[in-house]
């Protein structure tokens, strides 16, 4: 049985769909009508190809021996990995099929932020191959908490605006599953943080 296999190389594959489906959803956030479409298509492709690497290293797992560090901790990174893609797809979805024409300046910054998030989940996940990083990643993973709960923080306020604020009630469900949506992308970058954070402390 291999040694290793390509674990290191997989990590890296999906944080990149991660940061790339994250900036779509912010793209989206400010698209024409017209636009939006495509985004939403180019969100669920790469959903696709982060499937596909979710499946490739859960069988990789299942045909390596000895793996770099403990194999419980590869597969909740590589499944949290990928429920922030499906949470952004959901969001990207939602936008579609709730024909969302006017989106709020709350819902954007809250984009803006889970973007940020998942630049930073990219940064900790590539640094990961080697111990030498440890501080950096720990560091980081403490500004992914942060802006966790900066996002945290606007969907309060989103909520309590679109409650107060709006007349429709339609739109109000719509915002809220929205808002609720762009929290959850967030809670799972910090769920990622957590892991990445807890095989950092054991083998640093």
């Amino acid at each position: 049985m291999p040694r290793e296999g390509r674990f290191f190389d997989y990590f890296n594959a999906h944080a990149e769909q991660v940061a790339l489906a994250s900036e779509q959803l912010v793209a989206l956030m400010s698209a024409s009508l017209d636009d939006m479409p495509a985004i939403v298509a180019t969100i669920d492709e790469i959903e696709t190809r982060a499937d596909k690497i979710t499946h490739d290293t859960v069988a990789l797992l299942h045909t390596t021996f000895i793996t770099p560090f403990d194999r419980d901790a590869i597969h909740s990174l590589i499944n949290t990995l990928d429920d922030i893609v499906d949470s952004i797809q959901d969001v990207a979805e939602g936008i579609s099929l709730y024909n969302i024409r006017r989106l709020t300046p709350d819902a954007v910054q809250m984009a803006e932020l889970t973007h940020s998030c998942t630049v930073r989940v990219k940064q900790i996940v590539s640094l990961l191959d080697s111990m030498e990083h440890a501080s950096d990643i720990l560091r980081t993973c403490r500004e992914i908490e942060q802006l966790e709960s900066d996002v945290d923080r606007v969907m309060r306020s989103a909520l309590s605006r679109v409650f107060r604020d709006e007349r429709e009630p339609l739109q109000v469900i719509k915002m809220k599953a929205i808002y609720e949506g762009l929290e959850k992308i967030s809670d799972y970058c910090e769920d990622v943080s957590k892991v990445v954070e807890g095989i950092v402390l054991e083998n640093a």
